[in-house]
């Protein structure tokens, strides 16, 4: 097959998925195998699919295919890089946590961009003492317990961003530490004509209520402060006002259907203290008629089965 006809088959399955899904997610694949991605392809089928390709190809597949959908402009400027695409229709949050899990340790190799900070955490290595001049090298503390070295306190070797040295890789591969994670991370989200970034996918419903009930809160104090009614103040106005009512109804003889009934009680201490410990006795009584209910069950099934005894049901036992 020629080099025109692989690419012919390329944009068309390209359109297809375009056609087929409208969620996508971009992703990185820096430092992810074929193995790796074979498991990975594996791992998603049924829930998503995945596509890689030239960064090229994919532009201009997907700018051919504008006319029929337009809102897939906003993808278009963030084809770059080593990316890829995660097609599906499915929860996006889901798919993210999925590939997320299905990245594998890796050592640190010399040369690389470390995508982390990696930290040697205090205690004992497991290396014999004549290992203890390499580690004062990289200025670690250490000393001998139990005849292996004991590395004294946290210490930081890598840092994010800056290339792994050749004593840094050895120091951890001896060590047996793989500080580095690899697969593919969502860069870029675009769901049915909104793109974003995949922060937003961290914003769980609960969350978004708590962000919202809060701003609700800051508007009823807000309006509340300055006088001016909205929706958000209007209940707490309506409790105020209620509460004056009855300031007013019980410091003079002006009264009202809600009002007496309050001072009916403060005006009889008793009936005040008995309903204080009626309120007080009804949840201790309803717990204890939960169990009380729980012992008559077994009791009622077994006067049924005695009763289809009675019937006969019995007499072939």
């Amino acid at each position: 097959m020629g080099s025109l006809e692989r690419k012919g088959e390329y944009f068309e399955k390209l359109q297809k998925l375009l056609a087929k899904y409208d969620k996508i997610l971009l992703v990185t694949a820096d430092n992810v195998g074929s193995n790796h991605m074979q498991r990975i392809r594996k791992a998603v089928r049924g829930r998503a699919e995945l596509l890689m390709g030239k960064n090229t190809m994919i532009r201009k597949a997907m700018r051919a295919y504008l006319e029929t959908k337009p809102q897939l402009e906003s993808i278009i400027p963030h084809i770059r890089e080593n990316v890829g695409l995660v097609f599906t229709n499915g929860d996006l949050s889901e798919v993210r946590t999925l590939l997320e899990g299905l990245r594998v340790g890796a050592p640190a190799k010399v040369g690389s961009i470390a995508p982390s900070d990696v930290i040697i955490v205090k205690g004992d290595t497991g290396l014999e003492p004549t290992q203890t001049a390499f580690l004062q090298a990289l200025n670690i503390a250490t000393k001998i317990n139990k005849g292996q070295i004991q590395i004294i306190n946290d210490k930081q070797v890598i840092t994010k961003g800056e290339k792994v040295g050749s004593s840094e890789a050895t120091l951890l591969q001896k060590l047996a530490i793989f500080p580095f994670s690899y697969g593919l991370t969502v860069t870029f989200v675009y769901d049915d004509g909104f793109a974003y970034e995949p922060s937003i996918l961290e914003l769980s419903d609960s969350k978004i209520l708590d962000e919202f009930a809060a701003g609700v809160k800051n508007v009823a104090c807000v309006s509340l402060a300055i006088g001016f009614p909205t929706l958000a103040s209007v209940p707490h106005s309506l409790a105020n006002a209620y509460k004056n009512l009855l300031s007013i109804a019980l410091a003079t003889k002006y009264t009202f259907e809600r009002a007496k009934e309050l001072k009916e009680l403060l005006e009889n201490p008793e009936a005040l203290a008995a309903a204080q410990r009626a309120a007080a006795a009804a949840p201790a009584a309803a717990s204890a008629a939960a169990p009380a209910a729980a012992a008559a069950a077994p009791e009622e099934k077994e006067e049924k089965e005695e009763s289809d005894e009675d019937m006969g049901f019995g007499l072939f036992d």
